[in-house]
């Protein structure tokens, strides 16, 4: 099977293309440009993880654009390419986050709530309707919301360890908000479970079935680094750091459970956090 990839070089695409191709996939790689057009010929599935790093940067009117333009306009066009193909891809699996849920407290989010309010929400809900064109012309489609993706080459975690390993981690804010992630193993093994399990499209939440506070989260990586974990950072210093950002992603609180893939049996890796941990940290 052949399957062309954007944002391969990405946190979640590289380790994908490694994973497909040890699986025996065949891989094309796709730029950010989709205004070119993009031959489907012999391609099963295209697999769409381009987009502007949100957490990379303060946000401003300038890179709230570049983050919305990037996931709207790029999956319009992707989408429209795909719709509009001579021989169209069985499987469409775009990019989405549970950005879409926003701050919801200890609500038990799943794929059929309805999004939240404000920027993120918005441009989560924008950003999976650009998919309709494809989903239209018959082509499965499915997004993947992810959730806070555990891996030591980049994401969150990767920002959270310097501190922590010099015994400098603390909570975040009252800690109490909810933290819904997953394990870059379990986020490319879902992914080829989406891809080889016909009967799934629309919204799939990509966490894990435990997700946990932001005090739980933050005692369990001191456990597992064997650090202290001593030093907070209150709401109000996040806000003087990262502004709205600190809002939107460091302090709301998002229970998201993965329905779809419960249902359709993903066999979960690492649904706990502590061995998730370990196995991203070894």
């Amino acid at each position: 099977m052949k399957i062309l990839i954007s944002g391969s070089h990405g946190l979640i695409g590289s380790q994908l293309v490694k994973e497909l191709q040890s699986s025996g996939y065949e891989i094309g790689r796709l730029g950010r440009d989709f205004s070119k057009p993009i031959d489907f010929n012999s391609v099963e599935a295209v697999i769409h993880l381009a987009g502007e790093n949100i957490a990379e940067g303060r946000w401003n009117d300038q890179k709230k654009s570049a983050i919305r333009d990037s996931r709207v306009n790029g999956t319009a066009e992707l989408s429209q390419q795909i719709a509009t193909a001579e021989n169209k891809p069985k499987v469409f699996i775009s990019g989405s986050a549970i950005g879409f849920y926003g701050d919801r407290g200890n609500e038990s989010l799943t794929e059929i709530s309805q999004p939240g309010t404000g920027f993120l929400p918005e441009v989560c809900a924008e950003w999976e309707s650009q998919t309709q064109p494809a989903d239209n012309a018959g082509v499965r489609t499915v997004h993947l919301r992810t959730g806070i993706v555990l891996s030591s080459e980049g994401g969150a975690l990767k920002k959270m360890l310097p501190p922590f390993k010099m015994g400098g981690g603390g909570i975040l804010g009252s800690g109490k908000q909810i933290m819904s992630w997953i394990s870059i193993q379990d986020m490319v093994g879902a992914i080829l479970h989406i891809l080889e399990h016909a009967e799934i499209s629309g919204a799939v939440n990509m966490v894990s079935p435990n997700p946990h506070t932001n005090k739980e989260f933050t005692k369990t990586l001191g456990s597992v680094l064997k650090r202290p974990t001593i030093m907070p950072l209150p709401a109000f210093a996040a806000r003087i750091l990262f502004g709205e950002m600190a809002d939107a992603l460091l302090l709301s609180s998002t229970r998201v459970l993965p329905n779809v893939l419960l249902e359709t049996k993903y066999p979960f890796k690492h649904p706990d956090l502590e061995s998730a941990l370990k196995a991203v940290l070894k």
